[in-house]
């Protein structure tokens, strides 16, 4: 398979290779959160890939998928002549997405937060050199119910300045951030209404987090 052939002298004439045949969203967090204590993310050769996966028979959305290919080299496996007009609309997003970010993920330093190894979720990041700009990557395997708070402590990050998260309408310092982390969800005390209606993330979730430094003031 693709992994058989990765091994660090191949780099020296060439500089990508394929990760691994099994391009599945899911077997993938795994294949590149250890691929990545090795070699960085602009060689790790990974794709947007059909579902049913041909490997594992599992489908998870394209939201997902693309967000785990993108931390590699990215490209597409998947006939784009046998999407409906909605799946294509959707895979051109995934690509403008990837291209968005791609020079941060690749020239960037990789931070790996949560191990799929060991958890249900896997989470990491990517931060510029200058340590302006950072993406954050955040994957939930399967959905449980009731599920707990949760804070995802980041790295790499500059302490002591201010960091706007994109995603939300937070700015906080990049020590906070680094020692409590990102709140992932709310403890809803008091807030009774809110619980019952919020929306479960489910299986197969995933959610990037882009920020970037600002004035303190």
């Amino acid at each position: 398979g693709g992994g058989g052939r990765f091994d660090p002298g191949l780099l020296y004439y060439a500089p990508q290779t394929w990760a691994s045949d099994d391009t599945d969203g899911v077997e993938r967090l795994k294949i590149q959160y250890g691929a990545s204590m090795v070699y960085p993310l602009s060689s790790i050769g990974s794709h947007l890939s059909d579902v049913p996966n041909h490997q594992v028979g599992r489908s998870p959305g394209l939201a997902f998928r693309n967000e785990v290919a993108m931390f590699g080299t990215y490209g597409l496996e998947l006939d784009i002549t046998k999407l409906s007009a909605a799946e294509l609309a959707q895979v051109k997003e995934a690509i403008t997405t990837f291209k968005t970010y791609a020079e941060l993920i690749h020239k960037g330093t990789f931070y790996r937060l949560v191990n799929p190894f060991a958890e249900n979720q896997c989470s990491w990041i990517v931060v510029s050199q200058d340590r302006k700009e950072a993406l954050v990557a955040d994957y939930q395997v399967l959905g449980k119910p009731n599920p707990s708070y949760r804070r995802l402590p980041l790295a790499g990050l500059n302490p002591e300045e201010v960091y706007a998260i994109g995603q939300t309408n937070q700015c906080r310092f990049g020590k906070d951030l680094i020692h409590i982390g990102l709140i992932l969800g709310g403890n809803y005390i008091n807030r009774a209404d809110e619980y019952w209606s919020r929306e479960l993330p489910g299986d197969y979730h995933s959610r990037l987090y882009h920020l970037y430094q600002v004035d303190k003031d």
